[in-house]
C-alpha cells in the first residue's frame, strides 16, 4: 500500500495541478491536518527535480498562509472553546503564566517548530491562543518554513538520484521513522504543553 501511495504521488507531480495539490496540503497541515507536506513535496521534487525550488516556494507560501489560519483558529476560538475548559478545571492562572512564557520566547518556539517534524499546527494555534505578536509570528514562520522546504528541495535537487534510490530502497523503514517522529511530536505536546 505504501509503495502504491509513493508511486501515485510521483505520478501526481506530472499532473498540471500538482502545485495546487502541494499548496493545499501545506496550507492544511499548518492549521488542522496531520500529514506534513513533505509527504508530497519529497516525491514530487524527486520526480521533477528542475521544479524543486518552485515546489519549495509553493510549500513555503501555502504553509505560512495556513499558519495564519491556525493562528486565527487559536485567536478567535480560544474564548469560545479553550477558555471555558480552562476555567472549568481552574487552570486560568496557569494558562496565563504559560502564555507569558510562550510570548517571551515565541519567536524561537515558532521557528524551532517550523523547521522540525514537530506538528506545526499546534504552534500556530497556540500562537493565536496566547496572542503572540503577529509580526513576530509571521517573520518566524516565513524563516522557519522557508528554511525547511528550501533545504529539503535543495538537497533533493543536488543529490536527487542517490536520494531517490535510497528512499525507494528503504521506503518502509523511512515511513516507520516518520510515523515515530510524528507520534513523538504529539507525545511531546502532551508532556510539555
Amino acid at each position: 500500500m505504501l509503495r502504491k501511495l509513493y508511486d501515485w504521488t510521483m505520478s501526481l507531480s506530472a499532473h498540471r495541478h500538482a502545485g495546487w495539490a502541494l499548496a493545499g496540503l501545506a496550507f492544511a497541515e499548518s492549521s488542522f491536518f496531520p500529514v506534513p507536506p513533505d509527504a508530497a513535496l519529497i516525491p514530487m521534487t524527486l520526480a521533477r527535480r528542475r521544479r524543486a525550488f518552485v515546489y519549495a516556494t509553493i510549500a513555503t507560501a501555502a504553509s505560512v498562509l495556513g499558519g495564519f489560519a491556525g493562528y486565527a483558529i487559536g485567536y478567535y476560538l480560544f474564548d469560545a472553546l479553550g477558555r471555558p475548559l480552562i476555567d472549568l478545571y481552574g487552570y486560568m492562572e496557569a494558562f496565563q503564566r504559560f502564555a507569558e512564557r510562550y510570548n517571551t520566547n515565541g519567536d524561537w518556539i515558532v521557528f524551532t517548530a517550523g523547521v522540525t517534524p514537530f506538528p506545526y499546527k499546534v504552534i500556530t494555534i497556540a500562537s493565536g491562543a496566547t496572542a503572540l505578536d503577529l509580526k513576530v509570528f509571521a517573520i518566524a514562520s516565513v524563516a522557519a518554513r522557508g528554511l525547511r522546504f528550501y533545504l529539503v528541495c535543495g538537497l533533493l535537487y543536488w543529490f536527487g538520484p542517490p536520494i531517490r534510490d535510497f528512499i525507494e530502497r528503504y521506503l518502509g523503514l523511512l515511513f516507520a521513522i516518520f510515523v515515530a517522529l510524528l507520534i513523538g511530536g504529539f507525545l511531546a505536546i502532551r508532556l510539555f504543553v
